[in-house]
């Protein structure tokens, strides 16, 4: 049974987009959850249209103190983390012969390090109060494959899966389940600058680019937000407690593994 009624649930990145439809669906689901984000004012917003079971705080994934202070003011405002979502992540595209190492550096610091550094921290009050929980990185169908103008990116993700199977295997002695989500090709406001990028790379027109992956999905459309929801629940419920240290493709059939 999918049960997540009473949990404590930190979710980074989750102001808008993808953090903030797991953000509703926990709420709804009867969870208490804190929204963990750089921009503080957008998190704030989000966090009330969700009401009295949602919380705010400032976190800059990329830095040390400020994973510490956001897991720390978490753990002050619910009590304890039974849950946590790794969700921040920024995308880039470049062909190899033009990637910038500061890009480089930027992207692995928020999409790698961010999520290894989330997980230490937060399986370390998991372990402290020695009743295990649930951590879910969010992965991507990037991390299966190499693409050719997104070497980056994909190279992120695919480090992403490989942390989730090693973490995985690490702190299930600590009855924490590790595990992740790839997802496809999600709409939202993040896909004006993904096309536009392809746009710049591929001489295509603004919008064919999406136009022609979303016809490309299976499915027959590319994922929303809530598409993700059901999977996110299943993995932070009692239901999952045996899954350790997968990484579950929710993309309308783009990849099999």
């Amino acid at each position: 049974m999918i049960d997540v009624g009473g949990k404590q649930v930190l979710i980074t990145g989750a102001a808008r987009g993808i953090g903030y439809a797991f953000a509703r669906a926990f709420v709804d689901a009867g969870a208490r959850v804190m929204i963990a984000d750089r921009d503080l004012e957008r998190a704030k917003k989000s966090a009330a249209e969700l009401g009295d079971a949602c919380f705010a705080t400032y976190l800059d994934v990329s830095d040390q103190a400020s994973i510490q202070s956001a897991v720390e003011k978490t753990v002050n405002v619910l009590g304890h983390i039974d849950v946590l979502i790794n969700n921040a992540a920024i995308f880039t595209a470049a062909p190899i012969v033009e990637i910038d190492r500061s890009d480089y550096e930027k992207c692995f610091s928020i999409n790698v390090a961010g999520t290894l550094f989330m997980m230490q921290a937060v399986a370390q009050c998991m372990i402290e109060r020695g009743s295990g929980g649930k951590i879910i990185n969010m992965a991507s169908q990037a991390g299966r494959r190499g693409e050719a103008l997104v070497g980056v990116y994909c190279a992120s993700k695919a480090a992403v899966i490989s942390l989730t199977q090693s973490a995985g295997l690490n702190l299930i002695e600590h009855g924490i389940n590790v595990n992740a989500i790839a997802p496809g090709v999600v709409d939202g406001e993040h896909w004006d600058g993904v096309d536009a990028l392809f746009a710049k790379y591929e001489n295509k027109p603004l919008g064919q680019k999406k136009k022609e992956v979303g016809e490309s999905v299976p499915f027959g459309r590319m994922g929303t937000a809530e598409d993700l929801t059901g999977m996110a629940l299943f993995l932070a419920s009692s239901a999952s407690d045996y899954v350790v240290a997968q990484t579950y493709n929710v993309d309308g059939g783009n990849w099999m593994s």
